[in-house]
């Protein structure tokens, strides 16, 4: 562990003992407190730079905007991928972006904290639970209404995927706005970057130009950060499955920005540093194979089902979900196990 790695530890072990009790005695509205109509400006907190954290709040912000209909959504977040994440959501109206590293620029991290006072807001949400500079600034915000996101005992008992990182914010929301007598029958939203007509499009084509046929495509990233990134055996032994496998497939890897292949570039491949251009392109492959990470996410956000292979990170809350998605966990499934899943997709 570095020096970094164990500094960042303490630091949030410190912040999640001195704001374990933040917001645990907020009071939830009583029928008639709040009515749909009536909610104009919401804000959302989830002060993470990760792509994948922020894809991952993706069906929060449909949620707020599918049970509001007259709100405008803040974001209150880190680092600069949510405006391309968020750019196509029409009733997101402002953007407020802590730096991603504060020490160096400490008076405009405090700008940025204290900026949330600004503004006065119906509804505040803290979009995970485990953030403690989230419920901190769930307390500083300014609202009659706040959902600090503390886990809740009741809603835990009733789904067995209360714990995902996407899901638990959406329960907590619902059980919090049923004490208003709000009625729900909906499906929770999935992952969704809403990408355009003329976005999916211009995707097509470029899979078109990168394969040269008409057949269907599957797509595979083979690189992911520290312990969960697999071998290079690990991914040449499951690329040459898939060859064997699916010969009336194309299958092609997307690069990371290292231009990293675990496979030694034998497939065809392709980078981009747009992530709305890649999400084009991803949408009109078959089926994404990769380990947990960003670029998973965003290959779910952008509709196409995702296997995601788990090693070290807890499936249960990072796990793709929606349009036939699975995530499979790489210590307890074997070779055979991947590839069933992947029929099951694919057919």
């Amino acid at each position: 562990m570095t020096f970094k790695t164990r500094i960042n530890s303490f630091r949030r072990k410190l912040m999640k003992g001195l704001t374990k009790n933040v917001g645990s005695s907020s009071v939830a509205p009583k029928k008639g407190d709040l009515k749909r109509e009536d909610v104009k400006n919401v804000l959302i907190i989830r002060p993470n730079h990760r792509l994948g954290n922020q894809l991952l709040l993706t069906p929060l912000v449909q949620e707020v905007l599918n049970t509001f209909p007259n709100c405008q959504v803040d974001l209150f977040v880190k680092g600069g991928v949510a405006h391309p994440v968020f750019q196509n959501y029409d009733r997101v109206d402002k953007i407020i972006k802590l730096p991603r590293k504060p020490f160096n620029n400490l008076f405009k991290y405090a700008k940025s904290w204290l900026s949330i006072k600004g503004k006065p807001y119906d509804l505040v949400i803290n979009g995970d639970k485990n953030s403690s500079s989230g419920r901190l600034l769930t307390k500083l915000a300014r609202a009659k209404f706040k959902i600090f996101g503390e886990a809740i005992e009741a809603i835990q008992s009733k789904y067995d995927d209360y714990e995902h990182i996407s899901k638990c914010p959406i329960y907590n929301l619902r059980y919090y706005l049923e004490k208003a007598d709000f009625d729900y029958s909906e499906d929770l939203p999935v992952l969704d970057i809403k990408l355009s007509e003329i976005e999916i499009a211009e995707g097509k084509k470029t899979l078109k130009d990168l394969v040269n046929n008409d057949k269907k495509t599957i797509c595979i990233y083979t690189n992911a950060t520290g312990d969960k990134c697999y071998s290079e055996t690990w991914w040449d032994i499951f690329y040459q499955r898939l060859l064997k496998e699916f010969p009336e497939y194309n299958i092609i890897e997307m690069l990371p920005i290292e231009n990293i292949s675990k496979i030694n570039f034998k497939a065809t491949n392709f980078y981009s540093k747009d992530i709305r251009e890649m999400g084009g392109i991803l949408h009109n492959t078959a089926i994404f194979i990769a380990a947990d990470n960003g670029v998973m996410h965003l290959a779910s956000a952008s509709l196409v089902p995702t296997i995601g292979f788990f090693s070290v990170t807890n499936e249960a809350i990072y796990r793709p979900y929606g349009n036939g998605s699975m995530a499979l966990n790489t210590n307890n499934t074997n070779i055979e196990d991947w590839f069933k899943a992947i029929k099951v997709v694919l057919c």
